[in-house]
């Protein structure tokens, strides 16, 4: 539903401002998807033809009262699935599937991942603040980053490893072990988990999915099974709309919450919103603001889902305020600029 900026507590001239900041400011990530190789290396998975041109919602208590774009195309959102996988995990732990965050993931899953001296101290913990330094390969790619075509222009240098739990590296190799486990605890696809016990709850639409790589299958119990990834780095990923995605962050706006239906636990989410130890303003494969460094200029207590080309759920909860802006430049610029239009009260 829509609502006035003025019936919203915002400034019309200022938010339309922000909105006409925001429609200028689009990624420069090629329109058709050409570039996409030579920034990650080798894809295993197909990419859309074209993408979308900039777009976005702006929802202030629970209306829209910004929009442009087409927001209603599925497109892919990169690494704000981590941020979904994050989800996920919360429920996991409602459920009793994951006992305690700082088990071993090796108490649980035996598929071999976790079976070095190294791996097997790894923790659920570790791998949702990517500190799990994880070391193996996943679908043909090792977790060292090293190598031009497998991982182009996000190749790494080699680096000592350190022991799980002490240092924070940027790793979708580690995040799509990571989410091969959860498809091992629940024995149920993860497009499906999350269609079921997220997607459906919150009136998602049907036109989002999460594809997986060429090579991503695995039996359990018996079913060929796809395990997807963090992300659309080599290719696949979620595709979603917009709105979709709006729904997403009103629900971690709410810490998890939707009607009188708690979707994901409350504590959880004041966990994944609380910065790691070694991370840069990082909690469970959430982006934070703690520092104020993030997004300069944008309160504190802000977090966000983030992928790459510029695709953000982005939560202001003392602002009761989501920004999805979709292939986007300059966002901290933008959410910036939209939080200025602000004219009321913070929530209390």
């Amino acid at each position: 539903m829509h609502k006035s900026p003025t019936d919203a507590g915002m400034d019309p001239a200022k938010l339309a401002d922000a909105i006409a900041f925001m429609k200028a400011h689009e990624t420069n990530v090629a329109r058709d998807f050409s570039d996409q190789e030579i920034i990650f290396g080798k894809l295993l998975a197909s990419v859309p033809t074209e993408r979308a041109g900039t777009n976005a919602l702006i929802i202030r208590h629970g209306y829209i009262v910004g929009e442009f774009g087409d927001t209603t195309r599925p497109d892919p959102t990169y690494s704000a699935a981590k941020s979904m996988l994050s989800t996920i995990a919360g429920i996991s732990l409602d459920r009793g599937l994951i006992p305690k965050l700082d088990d071993p993931v090796a108490y649980l899953i035996h598929d071999g991942g976790y079976d070095s001296p190294h791996n097997k101290l790894i923790t659920w913990r570790n791998h949702l603040q990517q500190e799990s330094e994880w070391e193996g390969e996943m679908w043909g790619k090792p977790s060292t980053f090293i190598g031009h075509e497998a991982f182009g222009q996000g190749e790494m240098k080699p680096r000592q490893i350190h022991d799980p739990g002490t240092y924070y590296e940027y790793n979708d190799v580690r995040i799509n072990r990571f989410s091969l486990s959860l498809l091992r605890l629940w024995k149920k696809q993860i497009p499906d988990v999350f269609r079921d016990e997220v997607m459906t709850p919150i009136g998602a639409s049907d036109t989002w999915k999460w594809v997986p790589y060429t090579n991503s299958y695995v039996d359990i119990a018996g079913k060929r099974m796809a395990s997807v990834s963090g992300g659309t780095r080599w290719g696949g990923g979620m595709w979603i709309n917009s709105y979709d995605m709006a729904r997403i962050g009103v629900l971690w706006l709410h810490r998890g919450k939707w009607g009188d239906r708690q979707i994901v636990p409350e504590s959880y989410m004041k966990l994944a919103t609380t910065p790691s130890a070694h991370g840069p303003d990082y909690g469970f494969l959430f982006w934070l603001n703690r520092q104020g460094k993030h997004w300069p200029g944008v309160p504190t207590t802000a977090f966000a889902a983030e992928g790459a080309g510029g695709n953000v759920i982005f939560v202001a909860p003392d602002q009761d305020l989501v920004v999805v802006w979709r292939w986007s430049a300059m966002a901290g610029e933008g959410f910036k600029r939209v939080i200025a239009a602000i004219n009321d009260s913070p929530r209390s």
